[in-house]
């Protein structure tokens, strides 16, 4: 196995797979107390990670699911993480009160196909309202999430304050033969429906996406409807990453493969409208408000994030790190990374 191979190099002390990664700090502090401490010493457990009492940051991400039974034709995932499984909602909901006990404002609900989580007949709307009903002050936010489809009792959800008006929704290609070849489980048509039934309550909704470029056969016509389909989505960030051949996976048998030059260049027109579709929604925000959690201070600035997932610089006259400000946002910082600038309401 990868492992066993890993194991026999004279550099690599430790080989840890991902049911035992959360026994790492465990492992360094044991070593250099002068014990050896083997991975499989410990039980198997994806989400057997404890809670840091000490605040370094405002937000805290809750792993609630791991593995993924899809089997994109471009994906690992399955056969190094397994298939999919779900953290028992009752640790979860404790975590998470946990975690707002110890005073963190952010809670980032985080998994590998987190849509699919199921518990005991608690699915994953059922959990995010669980989650919704704690007491606190705080905000819950989804990280990366697949097309799965959306029922109007999920999309109901972001009415709720609570709940952040933003999704990294996963797109891959705009072109269905290309989205086809891939095994994706959704048609562009399908994922657009998606973003205009949560756009239809909420205009200025926020989308993130991934888009892969140079899979096996995409021609530059596949490309241009690429290109098309994330310009009009007007997407305000697209993580834009090169088909990579994976040994095991169905695109790694298949013919055309792609040159790297053409996929350096695909990758770098995507990044561009990317930048472009940035600046379009972060002047969209002008004169709005944002909701703004402030990460870093300095004198009378305040740095963070507002809850539609945008940078936000401040002016208040005390600032405070970790807490809520009501921001009117003035002005966009044209640069390398924009961002907006306001001041408290």
């Amino acid at each position: 196995s990868a492992a066993e191979k890993l194991e026999k190099q004279d550099n690599i002390t430790y080989v840890v797979d991902n049911e035992h990664k959360y026994a790492i700090f465990s492992m360094v502090d044991g070593h250099f107390r002068g014990e050896i401490l083997h991975p499989s010493g410990f039980g198997k457990d994806v989400f057997g990670f404890g809670s840091t009492e000490k605040i370094f940051h405002t937000r805290s991400f809750i792993k609630v699911q791991d593995g993924c039974d899809n089997f994109c034709t471009y994906c690992i995932v399955p056969f190094v993480r397994g298939r999919a499984k779900s953290r028992p909602v009752e640790e979860i909901i404790g975590n998470i009160r946990e975690v707002i006990g110890l005073g963190y404002k952010e809670i980032v609900i985080t998994g590998v196909n987190i849509g699919r989580y199921e518990d005991d007949g608690v699915i994953f709307e059922n959990l995010l309202e669980m989650i919704l009903d704690l007491p606190g002050d705080f905000r819950l936010r989804i990280s990366s999430i697949e097309p799965d489809g959306f029922t109007n009792r999920f999309c109901g959800l972001f009415s709720h304050p609570k709940l952040t008006p933003h999704l990294h929704l996963c797109l891959q290609s705009g072109s269905d033969t290309v989205l086809h070849r891939m095994r994706r489980m959704h048609t562009v048509r399908e994922f657009q429906a998606m973003m205009e039934k949560l756009r239809s309550k909420q205009p200025d909704f926020n989308f993130t996406t991934d888009i892969m470029v140079g899979f096996p056969g995409e021609t530059d016509e596949d490309f241009d409807l690429s290109c098309r389909v994330v310009r009009d989505a007007g997407f305000s960030h697209i993580h834009t990453f090169k088909y990579s051949l994976r040994q095991g996976t169905g695109a790694a048998r298949m013919e055309d493969q792609i040159q790297e030059k053409v996929k350096t260049e695909r990758s770098r027109v995507i990044r561009q409208i990317s930048l472009e579709n940035r600046m379009k929604f972060l002047r969209s925000m002008m004169g709005k408000e944002q909701l703004v959690l402030a990460e870093k201070i300095q004198g009378h600035t305040g740095k963070g994030y507002g809850e539609h997932f945008v940078p936000v610089r401040f002016t208040h006259g005390d600032p405070q790190r970790n807490k809520f400000y009501r921001v009117t946002i003035t002005g966009v910082a044209e640069q390398k990374d924009p961002f907006l600038v306001g001041g408290v309401s």
